[in-house]
């Protein structure tokens, strides 16, 4: 369990035309991570080798999304790809010393408490970002967490787990590195921020206390370390509940656990809308990200009818593509979209780039070509009034007739609301509301769970 898999690339490899491997930089259970030179941008990268071939759909629809991400304390992902010797993630190359390595080096055997904890602390603030696009990192461990010339940077989403089919003997109980893996997530269960609040306690004790913790032990942190708070001792034991229900819910609860504050939240938004939006940005953006969380999407989209034209102009957007599709309009009945607003019934694709009617020109100008689709049709008083999106479910599998009936419920809520709100959109009366640039670093509220 946990043996590492060696190093498959041989330096001077080029990989997809474009990135020239240098040298190994770490090998684990899943996957090595390789120092490369990208020839495009003459800049040194880490490229991610997962060997594991099985379930490229969802490793693809999970990669595109962490391509998304934009935060100082969270490793930028540049590209991903996949060829004969397996699946590819680059990210940029993080220069500084790992939590592990800086532990080995200077710890007596742990990190003085108010060191390990402004650690944690940062560690913090990349999560609390983390978990806002509904993304949980899988692998939170002092291994990838680089301590840079500006502080924490999490590096290496543990995204191989995506590739594991739960269905199978094997599961997830094969890989990663039990003591910091949540027990649900050991077992073979579901993800959650709760997850990664396990994995940050446990680097937390491991900072302290020179080792991991033990599953379900007895013994307290301040136990096992004299001189630690019994304050503090108590918020780690919290952290690592054995029942995700009973533990500290989110990041920014186990920081002021811990007596410590956050910097107030940044990072890019993954939402998007046009420039002048039928409703108000905020309420459009809250349903795209909603809705993608409810139904465990990549992305999702609000489209509303333009009552001059009949046309459908995408609004607002969440996820994967989001800028490149808001103010894209199709024509009356044009593609999956215009044949829901015509038919006035929800339709689930399960292989959208098969679909006959499937508006792919459309689709590939925004860069996101989506496997499987969802599209229900906003109906006020029986007439469709736009259409709300989502493509690709995060677990890989296609949606189907059952999502599209809980999809439709959902989208008579999305009407009631706005129908209520005060400036709704002009086919339901209202006016316009004035300009609102975009806002490409704006704080999204937390979330308590993720597919």
């Amino acid at each position: 369990m946990g043996d590492k898999l060696g190093f498959a690339l041989p330096a001077a490899l080029t990989l997809s035309n474009r990135y020239t491997v240098e040298a190994p930089i770490s090998s684990g259970a899943m996957g090595a991570v390789y120092r490369a030179w990208d020839t495009q941008t003459d800049t040194a990268v880490a490229v991610k080798h997962v060997e594991n071939t099985r379930h490229a759909q969802r490793f693809e629809v999970e990669a595109r999304l962490l391509t998304q991400l934009r935060h100082p304390r969270v490793v930028q992902v540049l590209d991903y790809f996949k060829d004969e010797r397996g699946q590819y993630l680059v990210m940029a190359l993080v220069e500084g010393t790992d939590l592990h390595t800086l532990l080995e080096r200077v710890g007596t055997p742990g990190l003085p408490v108010e060191e390990a904890i402004e650690y944690v602390r940062q560690s913090c603030e990349a999560l609390e970002y983390v978990h806002a696009q509904q993304i949980v990192h899988r692998d939170v461990k002092p291994h990838n967490l680089i301590l840079g010339r500006e502080g924490i940077i999490l590096v290496d989403f543990g995204i191989a787990r995506l590739l594991e089919d739960p269905d199978e003997d094997e599961g997830t109980q094969g890989i990663g590195t039990p003591r910091y893996m949540a027990p649900e997530v050991f077992a073979g269960g579901g993800v959650s921020p709760r997850s990664d609040v396990f994995g940050l306690a446990a680097t937390l004790w491991t900072l302290l206390a020179g080792a991991p913790p033990v599953y379900a032990s007895p013994r307290k942190l301040d136990e096992v370390v004299p001189g630690v708070p019994p304050g503090i001792a108590e918020a780690v034991q919290a952290g690592l509940e054995m029942l995700p229900e009973r533990r500290v819910a989110s990041v920014d609860a186990f920081a002021r656990a811990l007596g410590a504050r956050l910097e107030p939240a940044i990072g890019g938004s993954l939402a998007s809308s046009v420039q002048q939006p039928d409703a108000p940005r905020s309420l459009l953006e809250a349903i795209a990200y909603t809705a993608a969380g409810v139904f465990t999407a990549a992305a999702s989209s609000i489209a509303l009818a333009d009552a001059t034209t009949g046309e459908l102009v995408y609004q607002s957007a969440w996820g994967a593509g989001a800028r490149e599709i808001v103010g894209v309009r199709l024509g009356p009945s044009q593609g999956l979209a215009g044949s829901v607003v015509s038919s006035g019934e929800p339709l689930a694709v399960a292989d959208a780039r098969s679909a006959p009617r499937f508006a792919a020109r459309i689709a590939a100008g925004t860069g996101y070509v989506p496997y499987t689709m969802l599209i229900v049709p906003l109906i006020r008083e029986r007439r469709p009034i736009g259409v709300l999106s989502l493509l690709d479910r995060r677990d890989g599998r296609p949606y189907g007739s059952a999502d599209a009936e809980r999809a439709a419920l959902f989208a008579e809520l999305i009407v009631a609301v706005l129908e209520t709100d005060t400036e709704a959109v002009p086919s339901l009366g209202a006016p316009r509301p004035a300009t609102v640039d975009t806002a490409h670093l704006t704080a999204l509220p937390p979330v308590s769970g993720v597919a």
